[in-house]
């Protein structure tokens, strides 16, 4: 049975404030551990009401303390908001603590506004390039130690010295990045959940233009997806209504902490709202543990996915909780 795994924005609701999402998060986790998941990834977003989860390298230290099986990582650290030499020491100090057990997914884009991106970014000599692969590079340098003599890091090391960096996954949505990670020859975590991009079509770019690396030998897909399990049909719908006014607000770029069903129910929507939300669902696995396997199964089977990691932007914590339960049993995790 195919891996399945959890990505982790810790939400914030009208009903759970970010410190309370936070706990959340170390609740879940260590439920997906006991149900045999296979990786808990947690995002990086600035100024985002809706979302908790700003930091993930401490809470990835946190989940791992938690936990004893699952592997633990960001999904991901968005580079260009850092410097190579901080990500490189974050996770080799993490892969010292816990080792074996952690990831370092690596995004390309800020995960924020203009104006958030700027006040994280305004003591590092900001260009208006795409300098991900700059930074990329040098992440690789410093941990290879590989800067020629003469350059200014040459004999910088990475502290703590005599661990290795754990495994790099590269996060996308898009053809670029799908080539990007076969490139690198990193591990590739497709964003299906809000993508635009076809993901058979990036799941196959990926494979088709694999180059083995120092991390990975062979190519290794994991495919992201928004999902809302219930005991039935009717009763995921319900949930998946937080959902659905979270994409209408989305499109209209307000981003409120998420509503609850019965508030959303009652929202006045226009028919542009209903285009959100029609397009919305197109990229949303709803339903009973038989439907979403279903659906889920044939995205499966059409993108060659190796791996699933589930985000599930549920109102209420319990319901969140009973959703990866139902997951897990549908498709025969091991506990």
């Amino acid at each position: 049975m195919i891996p399945l795994s959890v990505l982790d924005l810790s939400p914030v609701t009208t009903a759970t404030k970010p410190a309370a999402a936070l706990r959340n998060t170390l609740d879940l986790a260590q439920l997906a551990d006991k149900l045999g998941y296979a990786r808990y990834w947690v995002a990086e977003h600035h100024n985002l009401p809706a979302i908790a989860s700003s930091a993930p390298e401490i809470m990835i230290g946190q989940i791992a303390a938690l936990t004893k099986n699952i592997r633990v990582g960001s999904g991901g650290v968005m580079l260009p908001n850092h410097a190579p030499l901080m990500v490189a020491e974050r996770f080799k100090m993490l892969e010292a603590l816990f080792p074996g057990r952690i990831d370092l997914g690596l995004g390309r884009a800020p995960g924020t506004d203009p104006a958030t991106s700027y006040a994280l970014r305004r003591r590092q000599g900001i260009s208006e390039d795409d300098d991900f692969l700059e930074r990329f590079q040098e992440l690789v340098l410093l941990e290879s130690r590989a800067f020629p003599q003469g350059h200014p890091f040459h004999n910088v090391t990475a502290m703590p010295s005599g661990v290795a960096m754990p495994p790099i996954w590269l996060l996308g949505s898009s053809d670029y990045s799908a080539q990007l990670a076969a490139q690198i020859g990193a591990g590739f975590a497709f964003a299906h959940h809000f993508a635009t991009f076809d993901a058979v079509e990036a799941m196959r770019l990926y494979r088709d233009n694999f180059r083995a690396s120092g991390w990975r030998k062979e190519p290794y897909a994991i495919l992201g997806t928004a999902v809302i399990c219930a005991d039935t049909d009717e009763a995921a719908d319900k949930l998946a209504a937080t959902y659905d006014l979270n994409a209408v607000r989305r499109a209209k770029g307000e981003f409120l902490p998420l509503a609850s069903p019965e508030e959303a129910a009652a929202y006045t929507y226009t028919p542009s709202d209903r285009a959100s939300i029609a397009k919305a669902r197109q990229r949303l696995f709803c339903g009973s543990p038989a439907t979403v396997k279903q659906h889920l199964g044939a995205m499966i089977e059409a993108t060659k996915a190796d791996e699933v990691m589930v985000t599930s932007m549920i109102f209420d914590h319990a319901a969140r909780r009973h959703c990866y339960e139902l997951l897990a049993q549908a498709f025969g995790l091991k506990t």
